[in-house]
């Protein structure tokens, strides 16, 4: 997997297009976490908005392209992405 993110990146999720407000769809990474039973990857990541809730979900889910038949008005090529803006 060449795309990586490294723990304290903020990334921003795809429906960060839609409308969003603030810090919406904004996480901020806390690094890859490995299963204990089955060894898989997994990201955990944090909302930095409402609650701020802890994530976690497989590497490969993480990392994958926006499903662009889904949401055809979504431009972001990832369903993760690094943000590039001010953390609001």
């Amino acid at each position: 997997m060449s795309r990586r993110f490294k723990q304290g990146d903020i990334v921003q999720h795809f429906k960060r297009e839609l409308n969003a407000e603030g810090t919406q769809y904004l996480y901020k990474i806390i690094g890859e976490a490995e299963h204990t039973e089955s060894g898989e990857i997994l990201m955990v990541y944090q909302a930095l908005y409402g609650d701020q809730k802890i994530y976690a979900r497989p590497l490969v889910m993480f990392m994958e392209e926006t499903d662009h038949e889904k949401y055809p008005q979504i431009h972001q090529k990832y369903r993760f992405e690094l943000y590039k803006g001010n953390k609001e």
